[in-house]
């Protein structure tokens, strides 16, 4: 018999207010340390799908996945039994949106602060990979406008 893993989705969803960049935490219940919002994967789904049902779902907002962050392995507890999970890490750019209903709290935050506030190491570990690939981003995008720019000179 095969083992059972859980594929869990993590969205690492930032938004851009004027100059800043803020960063999406979420507390699934009250007692619950602040994290980075996580889902387990439906039978048949991929984790690129479940990490955009749950920000719509759960974070009543629409958000695209722009690149795969990072991957890690673990083991949980289903009905007292252990069993193997893969987390998947998916940087998400906030597109439009409501109020986050599905968690018990969620907050936008700058970089450090959320930094300050995520417990998991892992979590902190992902994000700060996040961030450096948002500033990638950022920075081949302006090089693109650049060279679009001076094509058109």
């Amino acid at each position: 018999m095969a083992e059972k893993i859980l594929l869990v989705a993590t969205a690492v969803v930032y938004k851009n207010e004027g100059k800043k960049r803020l960063w999406f935490i979420t507390k699934t219940d009250k007692d619950e340390e602040w994290e980075l919002p996580k889902t387990v994967a439906r039978k048949g789904e991929s984790s690129v799908r479940a990490a955009i049902r749950m920000m719509a779902e759960q974070g009543g907002m629409r958000a695209k996945v722009l690149e795969e962050v990072g991957r890690s392995g673990g083991a949980t507890k289903v009905n007292g039994n252990p069993v193997s999970q893969r987390l998947l890490y998916y940087l998400m750019h906030f597109r439009d949106g409501e109020e986050a209903l599905g968690f018990a709290e969620s907050d936008w935050l700058e970089y450090d602060k959320a930094m300050r506030r995520l417990n998991s190491k892992r979590d902190r570990q992902m994000l700060r990979e996040a961030k450096k690939i948002a500033q990638k981003l950022d920075r081949d995008k302006a090089n693109k406008k650049t060279v679009t720019n001076k094509e058109e000179d």
